[in-house]
């Protein structure tokens, strides 16, 4: 059995959404157990009425608009706080949760602690390709400032990602750039290129913007203020686009019939742009998997999370990191 804990507490949403997604996980996946972070009103009540899972009883939440650091020292009960504590102590080997980004960033760096060697986790997410192959993009958003050696580390854990989830066996790994070129790109990026370079990291070379979803390379890694900014952007573009889609439907009735019959294409687009088909982005470097989820997550996003950080934990992809950035010093 592989255990996995979820936090239900500290997202947008109520934590019966994020219950109702556990119990998805649950059905889909019989060799799953989930240890139930959160309030003891919410999570008893559920673990009295699934045999897999396991109340871990909390009385304090992190809220989105807290400042991340000062509330995961202040809150030592709160939900992701014992969460991650949960992992370390060996009582689930992994977790989800769909609250603040920088308290489960902080809570679990602290709690669970990184591998060996990683000097920075990353935001990973797998995002949608034209030609249906997925692209790993890291760091979404974790550090906005890294130094190359640094991004040499992502390239790697990048390389894992792919390798045990999406079954790339030789991934190849890009630098976000403004260009194509080798000689494209800001000082920074430019120190980035080198040091890819000489990696040993399957490094093949700069992508653009239009790559991301295209599925020309298997990993390409950014710093996380140029990921974030594109994975945002991306975002926009998708939410823009359906917007216009709407309102052309109710100019006219032959625009409407089109948009009701482009609508079921339209829905599985935006959810993997949403990211809700992984669950969320993957926070790479820390030694047991970390799936961090929207803050309005949806209940097949919560079943997807938690099955995709099974998925990790039953491939070893922590260990096979550590072995790979081991080999790369």
């Amino acid at each position: 059995m592989t255990t996995i804990c979820v936090d239900v507490m500290g997202s947008d949403r109520e934590p019966s959404v994020l219950l109702e997604g556990v119990a998805k996980a649950l059905e889909l996946d019989p060799q799953l157990k989930v240890l139930v972070a959160g309030d003891a009103s919410v999570v008893e009540p559920f673990a009295r009425d699934h045999e897999r899972a396991e109340a871990l009883v909390t009385t304090e939440v992190i809220a989105m608009d807290e400042h991340p650091a000062s509330a995961v020292r202040k809150k030592k009960d709160a939900s992701i706080v014992r969460a991650a504590s949960a992992v370390r102590a060996g009582q689930a080997d992994g977790l989800f949760s769909a609250g603040s980004t920088g308290a489960v960033l902080t809570a679990a760096t602290f709690g669970i602690g990184r591998i060996k060697g990683i000097r920075r986790p990353a935001l990973t997410l797998a995002a949608p390709g034209i030609s249906g192959k997925k692209t790993v993009l890291l760091d979404c958003g974790a550090n906005a400032d890294v130094q190359p050696d640094v991004i040499v580390q992502f390239a790697h854990m990048g390389r894992a990602y792919a390798q045990v989830v999406l079954g790339v066996d030789e991934p190849r790994v890009a630098l976000l750039c403004n260009g194509s070129e080798e000689t494209k790109g800001s000082e920074l990026a430019l120190s980035y290129h080198k040091a890819l370079a000489e990696g040993n990291c399957g490094f093949v070379g700069n992508a653009e913007g239009t790559d991301l979803l295209a599925g020309t390379f298997d990993v390409i890694v950014a710093d996380g203020f140029t990921g974030n900014v594109a994975l945002k952007t991306i975002e926009g573009t998708a939410k823009f686009i359906v917007s216009r889609v709407k309102a052309a439907a109710g100019e006219s009735k032959r625009a409407g019939l089109g948009a009701l019959m482009l609508k079921p294409a339209l829905k599985t687009v935006a959810g993997e742009l949403s990211g809700d088909e992984m669950g969320g982005a993957v926070l790479l470097g820390l030694r047991a998997p970390v799936v961090k989820g929207h803050g309005s997550t949806s209940a097949e996003a919560v079943a997807s999370g938690t099955l995709a950080c099974a998925r990790a934990a039953r491939g070893q992809l922590c260990e096979r990191i550590a072995k790979a950035c081991e080999k790369a010093e």
